[in-house]
């Protein structure tokens, strides 16, 4: 499947192949025959997973899916469900191959000792929870931090080799071997071992997620059984230095002393299952990184010109370009997810490509926003007791990635080019990732220091309060006795984010950071709210009234939505009092847009405090009933 443009402006993945007429723009009306249709392997899923769900995370969140065997899970809240329980539903079947293993390729296997045991991904409880406790060590942040250097070393000597060549598979060049050399470093393989270990190269994707031919098991066999046999030579060197560095010789250690825990089949698995996880998954998350910035200018720049912006840009492109597209767990017993029957057995597909995109959970979920304050809540890495040991390592290497290339290669740009997919239900990136520059550019030539790290971060995900944008107050005006009214727009004149009826933002003025409602136009690129002014307050509404003009620059977080309108409710009574008018404005401007049914409630001490009455009684006047207390108007809720 070829990927040949890249938009925020998503329509329906399906074409003129569906029939006519829905939301979003798609013309999908029959989720039964979408779901009856679906085909993890070809056509819209392999080019842009999040997308092609979108008719379920709309109208059939949890689908059983025939061509696949499997139910897939698409939304949000469900797939969290899932992985917080791992006792109903099993990792068992992690790594089971989608296609079988023909009877030739298993004989192969057999001839090289093949003897892969379960690891911690597809392993149950209580087995997983004590074997995981025993060798999360070397995983801890504090260890992790002495890794830093060797990720920096490695990424500068690979950029320094083709900084001057002005064209380059960016894959090939760097994203590739580099985190394959850090796992092999992080496990602590012996220097002289890893020249030879670096050049297996095993297509476990396609042969363990995808469809891959009869001749093609066969040779990733051969290539499986080399592997096994190598790392078992490995280890046996890795136990006559028991006093090694790096996580396999920790783990050997570990055998020795809780061996009924830590077994000889699991560490040899183990050997294995991390270089093969530590490797692909981090290599085609940076593709995907580098190709979702250079697709978005005004993200590259400012992470150019801030390197503090990076953190939270690695959440974002894993939220919006993961490289895990779903993963797998099979149901242990009779179950319900949101109202769909699953049997004992039942083999699920939990795509976190889509829950990632879920507008339930992320405001304008289909649009890359590197400020985003909650982007850090994306399921690529998973959730719960079985989430992704090595996290934190994949964090650090695209950061150091990313603070190396903007630093030293800001005018790197994509070059022409079509972007091919493997055919396979779980791990997506491009083959190649062709870039673009011209060496006379190169900072470096006139700046020695451009050589020189700006920035580095601490290890785990980025505090929400580092994440910010610049905006600027358009204008200031009074809405009502004591309510201040702001027009907020970006510092540089874009668009700001788009939002849902009920999302709020927080502004940090000064030494105070408050959340406001928003109460504009949704399509608007600027922001509206009010503010009361509270004297029994902490201080940070004063502040605002008495400090903040048209032209002032602050700080922003936001949007989010805690308080999302039901917009299938055949009737909505709205009701706010004074300052609380601000969501509900917002609300009721939303349902009367879509024409649903409501009635809007009003109360205030006086009309001259109640903000935007005006509005209020022009809009929604037919629907609105006002309640003045100076004016003997109680509202008489039951």
């Amino acid at each position: 499947m070829v990927d040949q443009t890249e938009s925020n402006d998503k329509g329906c993945p399906f074409g003129t192949a569906a029939s006519a007429g829905a939301e979003y723009g798609c013309p999908v009306t029959d989720p039964t025959a979408m779901a009856e249709a679906f085909d993890a392997f070809e056509g819209p899923y392999r080019l842009d997973p999040a997308e092609a769900l979108r008719w379920s995370r709309d109208q059939l969140p949890v689908f059983y899916a025939p061509k696949l065997g499997y139910w897939v899970v698409s939304r949000y809240d469900d797939i969290k469900a899932v992985f917080r329980d791992p006792i109903l539903f099993s990792p068992r079947n992690v790594l089971e191959k989608i296609t079988p293993a023909t009877s030739e390729a298993q004989e192969i296997l057999k001839g090289y000792d093949y003897a892969m045991a379960r690891t911690m991904v597809n392993e149950d409880e209580p087995a997983h929870m004590e074997r995981r406790r025993a060798l999360l060590d070397h995983f801890m942040p504090e260890n992790l931090e002495q890794q830093q250097d060797m990720i920096r070393r490695l990424t500068r000597k690979k950029i320094d080799a083709f900084i001057d060549t002005g064209r380059i598979d960016l894959i090939d060049g760097m994203l590739y071997e580099v985190p394959l050399l850090v796992a092999l470093h992080f496990l602590g393989v012996p220097e002289d071992e890893i020249a030879t270990l670096k050049t297996f190269s095993v297509a476990h994707s396609v042969n363990t997620w995808g469809k891959p031919s009869d001749q093609k098991q066969i040779e990733v066999a051969h290539d499986v059984g080399r592997f096994w046999q190598y790392a078992g030579e490995i280890i046996e060197k890795m136990r006559a230095e028991p006093e090694g560095t790096g996580w396999m010789h920790h783990t050997i250690r570990m055998n020795a002393e809780i061996p009924e825990v830590v077994t000889d089949s699991y560490v040899h698995s183990m050997m294995m299952a991390i270089i093969v996880a530590a490797h692909e998954t981090t290599s085609l998350a940076s593709a995907n990184m580098f190709k979702t910035l250079l697709t978005h200018p005004d993200a590259w720049n400012d992470i150019c010109a801030d390197p503090s912006l990076i953190p939270n840009a690695v959440e974002e492109c894993l939220r919006y370009a993961g490289s895990i597209v779903a993963w797998r767990r099979q149901t242990t017993a009779p179950t319900t997810l949101n109202d769909v029957d699953l049997p004992e057995g039942a083999k699920l597909l939990i795509v976190q490509a889509s829950g990632n995109q879920d507008e339930r959970h992320f405001e304008g979920a289909d649009t890359f926003d590197i400020y985003r304050d909650n982007a850090v809540d994306h399921l690529t890495f998973g959730y719960g007791a079985h989430q992704c040991m090595g996290k934190n390592i994949g964090r650090m290497e695209m950061r150091i990635f990313l603070e190396e290339v903007t630093r030293r290669l800001p005018h790197l740009r994509l070059s022409e080019q079509e972007f091919d997919y493997l055919p396979n239900t779980s791990f997506r990136g491009p083959d190649e990732l062709w870039v673009e520059w011209d060496p006379a550019q190169n900072p470096e030539r006139t700046n020695p220091n451009a050589i020189h790290p700006r920035r580095t971060f601490a290890v785990g995900p980025p505090a929400r309060r580092d994440i910010a944008r610049k905006v600027r107050i358009a204008e200031v005006r009074q809405e009502a006795d004591g309510i201040l009214g702001l027009t907020i727009e970006d510092a540089q004149g874009r668009p700001l984010p788009k939002w849902t009826a009920g999302s709020h933002i927080e502004l940090c003025v000064g030494a105070y950071d408050r959340k406001y409602s928003l109460c504009g136009a949704p399509e608007d690129d600027s922001y509206r709210v009010a503010i009361l002014r509270e004297e029994l307050g902490r201080g940070g509404s004063r502040h605002i009234h008495e400090t903040l003009c048209a032209g002032a620059e602050i700080r922003m977080r936001g949007p989010s939505n805690l308080f999302k309108l039901d917009e299938t409710a055949p009737h909505v009574v709205l009701i706010a009092g004074g300052i609380g008018i601000t969501p509900i404005l917002a609300m009721a401007d939303r349902l009367k847009a879509v024409g649903q049914s409501y009635a809007l409630h009003y109360a205030g001490r006086s009309k001259s405090t109640m903000a935007f009455l005006d509005r209020v009684t022009r809009d929604h006047g037919a629907r609105l009933s006002l309640y003045a207390g100076n004016e003997g108007d109680r509202m008489d809720l039951p």
